[in-house]
């Protein structure tokens, strides 16, 4: 007989475990993907996946590093199947937690760099961006920037608008200019930045672009996409793309991706499989480039015509992989700036 206490234990513990996961169903003909990119973004390229292969998608979003947070929680008992981030750095942490799943995809080499991928395939990229200036064309000049570390120049300051201290493009970009300039001149950069933004600090990249078109501040740090999509539905803004450390021996763009991985605990490997296939193939690379304004990452697809092409300038040579590692001592910089 089961002593009343244990049959209690247990029942709380099956409780705990009930609110843990999430209420999805586990048809064998579905994919659950945790994702860390907003649902705009990457749900129309799901639901064409889904459309052309009949495999239904449910989708959790919420910040990558919260559903890293889960995934560590739940376990083996997860339900997920997929994990999409905004960010390689992040990818990079979970295969370090050994929540992936390396998997071996026929042909990858020739498709996604090496410089876009887990040494085991355990991640993938499937488009990048560029984190840049935005500026306002009425309030600067082009000319007046040529590196990233201009603004950290007293001359913007009350001028600048710049993510919080908690984005991930923030810690990424200085995580990259940590690799190559060393964390004094990293320290100096955030320094910087943040006495020039004063109160111009964002949450939203949106929130960032809108600033600078409507003249609020002269500059900010943005992916590049939210500029081309605010002038997609307003050709006539004031804004524009300044691409900076671009001399001989400069630093040179700072460039992250979007990127998916298959949980470790999954039993669904062939479907998540399939479904990475969908997204690196030509059709799906495509969609990126059209509905996201993003770059993609298989060489035989071209990005949007809008944006500046991908061979015509150069980015910082530090591998995505590197993310995670930089990740700790970059918060620590971060810190120690006073960002907020």
């Amino acid at each position: 007989m089961i002593h009343p206490y244990r049959r209690f234990k247990a029942f709380a513990f099956l409780t705990a475990l009930l609110i843990l996961l999430p209420n999805l169903s586990m048809a064998s003909d579905q994919l659950i993907v945790y994702s860390g990119r907003a649902e705009r973004l990457i749900k129309p390229v799901l639901d064409a996946f889904q459309a052309k292969t009949n495999i239904s998608i449910q989708l959790l979003t919420g910040s990558s590093t919260q559903l890293i947070n889960r995934l560590q929680a739940e376990g083996k008992h997860t339900s997920a199947d997929v994990f999409i981030t905004n960010d390689a750095g992040t990818l990079e942490r979970a295969r370090e937690l050994h929540l992936l799943k390396p998997m071996k995809i026929e042909g990858i080499e020739h498709i996604i760099p090496q410089a876009f991928r887990a040494p085991d395939n355990s991640w993938i990229g499937l488009s990048g961006r560029i984190w840049i200036i935005v500026y306002n064309t009425s309030m600067v000049k082009p000319e007046q920037i040529s590196s990233l570390f201009d603004l950290a120049d007293p001359t913007w300051k009350g001028k600048l608008a710049i993510p919080t201290a908690g984005s991930e493009y923030l810690q990424a970009g200085a995580s990259v200019i940590s690799a190559t300039k060393g964390e004094a001149a990293t320290e100096s950069f955030l320094k910087g930045i943040r006495d020039n933004a004063e109160n111009f600090v964002y949450g939203k990249n949106r929130q960032i672009v809108d600033a600078v078109a409507k003249s609020k501040v002269a500059l900010g740090l943005v992916n590049h996409y939210y500029i081309y999509r605010h002038l997609a539905q307003n050709p006539k803004a004031p804004i524009a793309p300044l691409l900076t450390d671009q001399k001989k021996g400069e630093m040179g763009l700072i460039m992250n991706a979007t990127g998916i991985g298959v949980v470790k605990h999954t039993k669904q490997a062939e479907a998540a499989k399939t479904l990475i296939q969908f997204l690196i193939s030509q059709s799906g690379q495509q969609m990126f480039a059209e509905r996201n304004k993003e770059y993609p990452l298989h060489h035989m697809v071209k990005a949007d015509p809008t944006l500046p092409p991908r061979d015509s300038f150069h980015v910082a040579q530090v591998p995505l992989a590197r993310l995670a590692e930089l990740r700790e001592p970059t918060m620590l910089l971060i810190e120690r700036s006073g960002l907020r």
